[in-house]
């Protein structure tokens, strides 16, 4: 479990592997403190620390789970954002989030406005009914707030203000129009969704 507070943004160091694969991070994290068998998310998908060591770990990705997400597109010195399971007692400053992706979306518009970015961003409209004004969203692991949705036939767009403290402290600071992005919708959301179908 996690809460979309990113605490690291990591760089890719190597990528092995043909179908599955496996992924070196290099981080700020005090690995000593980061067990074998660790979940950490990474881009917004939960991944499990199979090796590691002063400065990096490493992560095994399934084809499924490259299928699914924007992962294949890591290479080398790609930046990703991070963070650690969720502790009991640890602030929860962001939503709840799982670190299960629900579909990528793509970034149609990122543009200055004053010291903010406006963050435009399309996914399938099937997922259109997850996403609220005023609500929260997961992308690429952060947790940021809907300002506006619209629906457009084929795909459902929203909108994000990125404030200046989170464009220097996450991957976004590298992000642009066309880049694919990792979507978590808020599990409330899901559930609501879900009691709607079987009522």
């Amino acid at each position: 479990m996690f809460t979309g507070i990113v605490t690291d943004v990591g760089r890719i160091r190597a990528v092995e592997g043909d179908s599955d694969k496996r992924v070196t991070i290099e981080t700020a994290y005090d690995m000593a403190s980061v067990d074998i068998g660790a979940s950490i998310a990474c881009a917004g998908v939960c991944l499990t620390v199979v090796d590691k060591d002063s400065g990096w770990f490493s992560v095994d990705i399934s084809a499924e789970s490259l299928r699914v997400t924007n992962l294949q597109g890591w290479v080398p010195s790609t930046e990703i954002n991070l963070e650690r399971a969720l502790k009991l007692g640890d602030e929860l400053g962001g939503h709840i989030v799982t670190g299960h992706v629900d579909c990528t979306g793509e970034i149609v518009r990122f543009e200055k406005a004053g010291d903010s970015i406006v963050m435009d961003i399309a996914v399938p409209t099937e997922h259109g009914g997850y996403i609220a004004q005023k609500g929260s969203v997961t992308v690429d692991g952060a947790s940021l707030t809907v300002n506006a949705v619209v629906d457009e036939g084929a795909v459902t767009r929203f909108s994000i203000n990125l404030i200046p403290h989170t464009q220097t402290v996450t991957s976004f600071r590298n992000s642009k129009a066309g880049d694919t992005v990792n979507i978590e919708f808020d599990v409330l959301a899901r559930y609501v969704a879900r009691l709607q179908e079987k009522g």
